[in-house]
């Protein structure tokens, strides 16, 4: 049952800050306990790379982290809209490596490269929308016909670039999304109007359900929330603007991609929040059934889902050729395993209806510390694979568990 008071429940009075930090640990102590695994497997694995290698912690490989992570963030983001429905899309990272073909396909028929990606933002929600068709209208399991269209994918990628090659984006604007940096003021800006328009959506929000008369948490955490949000953000803000480089050019500032991530975690954080259709699809991903006799137009959701995770996953793509500065037919294969192991790893349910963009995102940096932390220490990949494959078989656990254990809790109840 909610700890929160009877007047708090009835109205939109501010229920007591002690009373929601005691419903907080009562959800951790039923199993709900989200991203705490994953932050906790941040923490050791920092603290073990750091202690193993002098360079773990040095600004340059820590900022190199970040960007690093920003794809797979991104790939990973972008699955949590299926996986909140107990589906899955294996497709995403191939369909994403054949929207980039069609990208320099563009750019080399000599269109502009931002009408090249939007016509492969297009080409993404047309995935999406394929199949979700497929899973909402026809019944075929999400695991089947992704799984086709992963094949079907690579077939198409060889047809539009031929057997094999890399053949390089030469675009400034695409290539500085990974590899340049924002002046130090513009990183101050950034941060500042993303605390204020954080503390304004609070604001709002809170003025919105009490003229509801829904409960309302108290102001306090959302103060603390925004300052806790502040001092993480200032401290990564001032650490990045740090000259990392030991050669005479100097190196600094926030890398462009950093706050192009962030931005696109917090909007896809308000509509799963703050929406109709985000409040939707946790429904429909709980209990399709229930959600249906709800009125909910359980179909639909399940294909804006997949419109939306195909053309977030586009992004990632775009993020990669960014990076490396090439589009190659082989791209795409084997990321979206990744991205499905950052967002179990980080809390997102298998079983639907429960997890978090920013679940997502922690996972995403804790696949990417692995594979930088054992790069640093000279280990082959095949030490990488194994050690990720035994944290997502760690979280799936700890996820099946934790939902049979909240399970159990409201039988009891």
């Amino acid at each position: 049952m909610s700890n929160l008071t009877p007047t708090a429940i009835g109205s939109g009075h501010e229920g007591n800050l002690r009373d929601q930090v005691k419903a907080y640990f009562s959800r951790v102590k039923n199993g709900e306990m989200g991203a705490l695994p994953a932050i906790g497997a941040l923490v050791v694995l920092a603290g073990l790379f750091g202690s193993l290698s002098p360079f773990f912690f040095t600004k340059l490989n820590i900022a190199n982290l970040f960007v690093q992570a920003a794809e797979l963030t991104t790939l990973a983001a972008a699955l949590v809209f299926v996986i909140l429905l107990a589906e899955i899309d294996l497709s995403a990272g191939v369909a994403a490596g054949v929207a980039m073909d069609i990208f320099y396909l563009c750019l080399k028929s000599g269109l502009n490269w931002i009408v090249g990606v939007f016509v492969a933002l297009i080409f993404g929600a047309l995935v999406g929308l394929v199949l979700g068709w497929f899973v909402a209208k026809i019944g075929v399991p999400s695991f089947v016909v992704t799984l086709a269209f992963f094949l079907g994918f690579q077939g198409i990628a060889l047809i539009l670039l031929g057997d094999g090659g890399l053949f390089r984006v030469e675009v400034p604007e695409i290539k500085a999304i990974m590899n340049e940096n924002l002046p130090a003021a513009a990183g101050w800006g950034l941060l500042a109007l993303m605390l204020v328009i954080s503390l304004s959506i609070g604001l709002w929000d809170r003025a919105r359900r009490s003229k509801l008369g829904l409960a309302v948490r108290p102001l306090s955490i959302l103060l603390t929330k925004t300052a806790l949000i502040g001092l993480i953000g200032g401290f990564i803000v001032f650490f990045l603007n740090q000259n990392r480089s030991a050669a005479f050019k100097p190196i600094a500032g926030v890398p462009i991609v950093i706050p192009i991530v962030v931005g696109l975690l917090f909007v896809g954080t308000f509509v799963l929040d703050r929406t109709q259709f985000g409040r939707h699809l946790y429904a429909v991903g709980g209990n399709p059934e229930a959600a249906r006799r709800a009125g909910i137009k359980v179909g639909l959701i399940r294909i804006s889902a997949f419109v939306i995770c195909s053309m977030l996953a586009v992004v990632s793509g775009l993020f990669h050729v960014s990076r490396i500065g090439v589009v190659e037919a082989a791209a795409g294969r084997s990321i979206v395993l990744s991205g499905v192991a950052a967002a179990v790893v980080g809390g997102v349910s298998l079983f639907g209806g429960r997890g978090r963009l920013v679940h997502a995102a922690i996972g995403a940096m804790v696949i990417s510390m692995i594979d930088n932390g054992l790069g640093l220490l000279g280990l082959s990949a095949g030490i990488s694979f194994l050690v990720t494959g035994s944290v997502l078989a760690l979280a799936a656990t700890i996820d099946a568990l934790s939902r049979k254990r909240s399970g159990g809790s409201l039988a009891r109840s």
